[in-house]
């Protein structure tokens, strides 16, 4: 999965984009001027291939979303948390709403993917996850994840959860350097725990964080055949899409300075799209030097990821869903965040 320069695909990203080990396209905010020329971007890296490539981005809320002007100004994850502690059905139904808006506007582009939701546990530890995560509790965080991708489903749009295992409990940034989490696997529980109940639920993708946990395996989670294959298909029966997250990053540069042996290395630990993005001459390389064998059930997973058809911009601003839920979104921008007293334990 590759990223573009600008708002328009040149001339050496079309040929790019023809090569066989490109399956996708991740888009930033440098990619985006207004949602016509979005939804034009997205209509001609569609038509560059047959099956058509995986559009993403990330577009979560708060400090993570591409497109601003012209999409409704999502609140962090930590919002909905704090409605569902003011009133758990409330805060539940606000997940599933607030999902289903950043799904349905992205949809109306065409944009198949956000990388979303995030459901790190909010352990005051990670500056990189803050108010990315829904909730410091593990049952919270599995419950608003899962009301989350029910609305993003709800929208044609197939959920992706990251950053797993976890990355809520190190303070190290993983685009800069490799976070070490010391713990042992069997004091993972609670981060695996919205894992669980989302697989449980069907989750059709996850993205592996650069996360290192020397008591599980001497590789990172996102080069790891132990986290990968044993625990995330084996333990957690997990049968959807495996992203690596960004290969470009620090967190896995720090791990494997070669990034032609960083993509071997994911693949062979069980990975289906590898995003290196931000790096040109990483993919150049990696595109002249990696040799893949097709893999028929990757493929298949993959072409899953596609969205479904959705109505287009105009119609869908002029739906009664989205007038509920950008009154929903109004309503919690109104309201002041939850102030947790000393000692009050919600």
């Amino acid at each position: 999965m590759i990223d573009l320069e600008g708002t328009a695909l040149s001339s050496e990203e079309r040929e790019l984009l023809h090569h066989p080990l490109v399956g996708g396209v991740l888009l930033f905010t440098r990619n985006y001027a207004d949602p016509a020329q979005l939804a034009a971007l997205v209509a001609a890296i569609h038509a560059a291939r047959t099956p058509a490539l995986i559009v993403a981005v990330d577009h979560e809320g708060g400090r993570v979303q591409r497109f601003r002007e012209g999409f409704s100004q999502l609140p962090p994850a930590r919002r909905i948390g704090h409605a569902f502690d003011a009133d758990a059905r409330g805060g539940l139904a606000l997940a599933r709403q607030l999902g289903w808006l950043m799904a349905a506007e992205l949809r109306a582009v065409g944009v198949d993917i956000s990388f979303a939701p995030c459901v790190d546990l909010d352990l005051g530890v990670s500056e990189v996850i803050g108010d990315r995560a829904f909730h410091a509790s593990p049952e919270a965080v599995a419950q608003l994840a899962v009301a989350y991708v029910h609305g993003m489903r709800d929208a044609g749009m197939a959920a992706t959860a990251k950053h797993f295992p976890g990355h809520g409990a190190v303070v190290a940034d993983s685009h800069q350097t490799l976070p070490v989490d010391r713990r042992a696997l069997a004091d993972l529980g609670g981060d695996l725990a919205p894992y669980r109940r989302l697989i449980a639920n069907g989750l059709p993708a996850v993205m592996v964080g650069h996360l290192l946990f020397p008591a599980v395996d001497p590789a990172p989670a996102s080069l790891s055949a132990r986290w990968i294959r044993d625990v995330l298909r084996g333990q957690l029966r997990f049968q959807g899409v495996v992203f690596a997250d960004d290969l470009s990053m620090g967190g896995a540069a720090a791990a494997y300075g070669d990034v032609v042996g960083r993509a071997r290395q994911a693949l062979a630990a069980g990975c289906d799209m590898l995003p290196v993005c931000n790096n040109r001459a990483s993919v150049t390389e990696l595109l002249d030097r990696l040799e893949v064998r097709v893999q028929p059930a990757s493929s298949l997973r993959l072409v899953r990821l596609h969205g479904r058809l959705a109505p287009e911009r105009a119609q869908l601003l002029a739906s009664p869903e989205w007038a509920r839920a950008s009154a929903a979104l109004a309503a919690i921008e109104a309201a002041p965040p939850l102030t947790l007293v000393a000692g009050s334990n919600p």
